[in-house]
């Protein structure tokens, strides 16, 4: 889409137009032979053990899945490449995923490219940046100190985030960036799977990391870390993760992915309905079986209350939210278009993509329409929303390309 057709479009910025980028057979719903009934009753959905999965697990635990016809079957996953593989091979049916893990998919970066499909947004916030004690010791305690310390005393500075295309690859990069750092030829970046960062910490293998919760808290209540930044220090209120499934799954199953979809918001309504509930959840999440860490690391920054490491505590304005009267689920196809500005301004992509088009067929609205008319939850007027990031850079979803670009540091 170019130009003034693509002008022509957000000027309608309306339901004929985005509806227009969608196939035929998706937007009628072809599939629907007269019946709403699931075409599956058990749903396989994949997980890793992070806090931001509370949805999915407890949509099974509470058996809000059971209400709309389904039963979700959680399985844990031991990295988000599993999680990437087993999708694609139908190993699992869903799965609770990296935004950009379902664009790199789709785009064919670092694997077979794969029609892909973003069901919702499972949370806002709750990412965060830990730096090592030795760093700290040095002086590094923000992304300033550690731009100063690292023209100070240069040497190779590694940095692990957990998936190449994935949200932590790509609020890592930001940050060092809007600091001055060059994150490809400053420093080195490796990817370890979230429940393993604190350890390679331990063992002096990297010197900063950036992952869900609850592994910063970890690492600073072990002595190990200190607090960095918040992914919302970045960009409050960003996206992180998503319901991610294949295209192929979703046509087949459309009935069960919408009875899965409404089952998973009803349970994001329930975590963010009260702080008691934040606590149970948390107690739930942290069972062998999830999470397998202590409560305490989960309950802490689920409830907003943060600390650093070095004495210093605060109250989150913008903590881990999983629903907000609605706000975090819908799948704008502006949170799917920066994933893409971000790869293409590390040079993940080469070129660049039809940033709307691709988004318009990634992101499921219509079917989130439904799911959540289903259950009585708003949705917004329109697919973009705007956002500030932590350097200034405001992104609205216009002009995709453009901002891509736009940044003086870049691949």
């Amino acid at each position: 889409m170019h130009g003034s057709k693509r002008r022509q479009f957000l000027k309608q910025s309306g339901a004929a137009a985005l509806m227009s980028l969608v196939p035929e057979a998706v937007r009628v719903g072809a599939w629907a032979a007269g019946s709403d009934a699931p075409e599956k009753k058990e749903v396989r959905v994949g997980f890793v053990a992070l806090t931001d999965c509370a949805s999915v697990v407890m949509a099974s635990v509470l058996g809000f899945d059971r209400k709309h016809g389904v039963r979700i079957v959680p399985s844990r996953q031991a990295s988000w490449a599993s999680v990437r593989d087993k999708l694609a091979s139908g190993a699992l049916d869903a799965a609770h995923a990296l935004y950009g893990l379902v664009y790199g998919v789709q785009l064919g970066i670092g694997s077979p490219r794969r029609d892909m499909a973003v069901l919702m947004t499972l949370n806002n916030n709750g990412q965060g940046i830990s730096l090592s004690r030795g760093l700290a010791a040095r002086g590094a305690r923000d992304g300033a100190s550690l731009a100063a310390l690292m023209r100070r005393e240069p040497r190779e500075y590694v940095f692990a985030q957990t998936f190449p295309t994935g949200t932590h690859a790509m609020w890592l990069n930001y940050w060092l960036a809007a600091h001055g750092i060059d994150p490809l030829r400053e420093a080195s970046t490796i990817v370890v799977p979230p429940p393993r960062m604190v350890d390679s910490m331990r063992a002096g293998d990297i010197d900063a990391f950036c992952a869900g919760e609850p592994w910063n808290h970890c690492g600073i209540a072990e002595g190990v870390s200190v607090h960095g930044a918040s992914s919302q220090d970045i960009w409050p209120d960003h996206p992180e993760k998503v319901l991610g499934a294949t295209r192929e799954y979703v046509e087949r199953h459309p009935h069960a992915t919408r009875a899965l979809v409404a089952a998973v918001l009803e349970a994001s309504r329930w975590i963010d309905a009260s702080a008691a509930n934040r606590e149970r959840m948390a107690g739930t999440l942290a069972a062998a079986g999830f999470v397998n860490a202590p409560v305490d690391a989960i309950v802490d920054r689920i409830q907003g209350r943060y600390q650093d490491g070095l004495g210093r505590t605060w109250t989150d304005p913008h903590p881990m939210r999983f629903f907000a009267g609605g706000a975090v689920n819908f799948p704008y196809l502006s949170d799917g278009m920066w994933f893409m500005t971000q790869f293409k301004r590390w040079g993940l992509l080469r070129e660049h993509p039809d940033y709307l088009a691709v988004s318009a067929a990634v992101n499921r609205t219509a079917l989130y329409r439904e799911a959540a008319a289903r259950v009585g939850v708003d949705v917004p007027a329109q697919p973009l929303r705007s956002a500030r990031l932590i350097d200034g850079a405001v992104w609205t979803g216009l002009d995709a390309a453009r901002y891509a670009v736009a940044h003086a540091i870049h691949a």
